[in-house]
């Protein structure tokens, strides 16, 4: 797999980061003053713990599932399947499955 992203060429997310056995990989796409770009792989089980961010964080899930939870509510989100994490308030990731995200984060 060649997971090097190259200016100005298409590419697919989800080819760019591999798996990690009972790990999480994650992999900056960008890093600006203005917000984050970042690419992850978590393998089935693997989880962040409940924290929250003074940013609105959006979650792309590319591959397999997630459970997101927010403010103590879970969510189900599957490959295709996008959710906003409000800033301020706490949240986890689960890996209910293999998955690959796209988190993008946007300061103000």
């Amino acid at each position: 797999m060649d997971d090097k992203i190259i200016h100005s060429s298409v590419f697919n997310f989800a080819n760019k980061v591999e798996y990690s056995s009972d790990g999480i990989v994650s992999k900056r796409i960008i890093q600006k003053q203005v917000g984050n770009i970042s690419l992850f792989a978590f393998d089935k089980g693997q989880e962040l713990s409940e924290h929250s961010a003074p940013f609105d964080a959006l979650i792309q899930v590319l591959e397999g599932s997630a459970l997101i939870i927010i403010d103590k509510k879970p969510y189900d989100v599957p490959a295709g399947g996008s959710i906003i994490m409000p800033a301020n308030i706490p949240h986890a990731v689960k890996a209910t499955s293999r998955f690959k995200m796209l988190l993008t984060m946007i300061k103000e």
